[in-house]
């Protein structure tokens, strides 16, 4: 449950700002904290392009303002902070909440102008190799109080924007233990996904979820499967869109046929019961080639009690505890994913139902959608507070 809060005299409204409601994870962190802004008794706004998650919001009971807020136009940007400015006169907007870069420029100039206070949320692990790309991310950074998804990514705030620790909250994404729970799952659904995928009842699965980019490590995975001896034996599928990169689609598919892996490997496309997907895998992986920002498919496979085995690098370090919950492997070294591949497949079940439960009671105590929108909101106060103290 969500922290309920009395509704003060004049209950605050809180403004989020993304490029879109498609899919994705900074999306569904913009829903759950809609939905606790709404259950504290506050006012929760959105403003994007738009998208199929719109309904989500309106049924959280937010409302959805379509702004082209998504454009890296300057002059499309330039009209966006008009827009919000506005947008906050209109509604008493009291904090302004940015999540993406484009957005967050508007976001930030509409702030300064109306007064109101800003905050912002690092979800990524934004590339900064020029100047010009550095000063673009830094926006990111310029808010009242600055939410990292990680410790990995409040690093970074500090090293390389020299933002001072003590506008950074820490605040790791949060997984739905309701959705999420191997006992919320039932046979009915796993065993149409199972069909759909027309996956053997004999043989353990692999499985790697995330859109089709190549630093997701699709490639590395598939290089060491094909170092197992025993690959006939297994069932990989690579869960995920390729959002339309069918060239790194056909790519992975070469890939796939020149080890000899057709009838070990599949691409299933996106899934839209990730909860049921889990359950259908003995081993899910994460082989990201790139430091993930948090790594939501790794916390949320540990609360479905899954085997995980992440890349030894960025967010995976908090989520994974090695030898506990799961392994942990150089990123990009297909030789030692296959060795920790033939260790974890290789337990016993007594082994295996232990992994389960310290993994499910880690996300548990540590990463769910509870703790995310209560510090949130905690947060929303803490600036709010602020602004009154500073008011003569």
């Amino acid at each position: 449950m969500i922290a309920p809060q009395p509704a003060a005299e004049s209950a605050p409204v809180v403004l989020q700002v993304l490029p879109a409601l498609e899919t994705g994870g900074v999306e569904r962190g913009t829903v759950d904290i809609a939905q606790a802004v709404v259950e504290a008794g506050w006012t929760a706004l959105v403003a994007s392009r738009g998208g199929p998650m719109v309904r989500e919001i309106e049924r959280a009971g937010g409302m959805h303002i379509e702004l082209p807020v998504d454009s890296k136009n300057p002059l499309t940007m330039w009209r966006n902070v008009e827009r919000l400015a506005e947008l906050v006169h209109e509604r008493r907007v009291d904090i302004l909440h940015a999540r993406s870069r484009a957005p967050a420029w508007s976001a930030l100039a509409a702030a300064r102008r109306t007064g109101v206070a800003f905050v912002t949320t690092f979800h990524g692990n934004y590339a900064d190799g020029n100047p010009l790309k550095h000063w673009y991310n830094s926006v990111m950074a310029r808010g009242d109080r600055v939410i990292a998804i990680s410790r990995f990514i409040a690093e970074q705030l500090e090293t390389r924007y020299g933002v001072d620790p003590a506008r950074i909250r820490i605040i790791e994404r949060g997984v739905d233990t309701r959705l999420f729970d191997p006992a919320a799952v039932s046979a009915r659904r796993v065993i149409q996904l199972a069909t759909q995928w027309r996956l053997p009842d004999d043989r353990p699965v692999v499985m790697l979820p995330g859109r089709l980019t190549r630093w997701k490590g699709q490639s590395v995975l598939i290089e060491a499967l094909a170092r197992i001896e025993q690959h006939g034996g297994l069932r990989c599928v690579l869960v995920g869109s390729d959002q339309g990169r069918s060239a790194y689609r056909t790519e992975l598919e070469n890939e796939i046929a020149r080890h000899g892996l057709g009838d070990t490997v599949q691409i299933v496309g996106h899934c839209r019961d990730m909860a049921a997907a889990y359950m259908l895998a003995d081993v899910v992986v994460s082989a990201s080639i790139e430091a993930e920002a948090f790594g939501r498919v790794i916390a949320e496979a540990q609360a479905m009690g899954r085997p995980v085995i992440a890349s030894d690098h960025g967010a995976a370090r908090e989520t994974v505890i090695p030898g506990v919950t799961g392994w942990l492997v150089p990123p990009g070294d297909a030789s030692a994913l296959a060795g920790a591949l033939r260790e974890a497949l290789a337990i016993d079940g007594a082994t295996r139902a232990q992994l389960a439960s310290r993994a499910i009671q880690h996300v548990r105590d540590n990463f769910t959608r509870e703790l995310m929108c209560n510090r949130t909101l905690a947060v929303y106060r803490e600036v709010l507070a602020e602004r009154q103290r500073a008011v003569p």
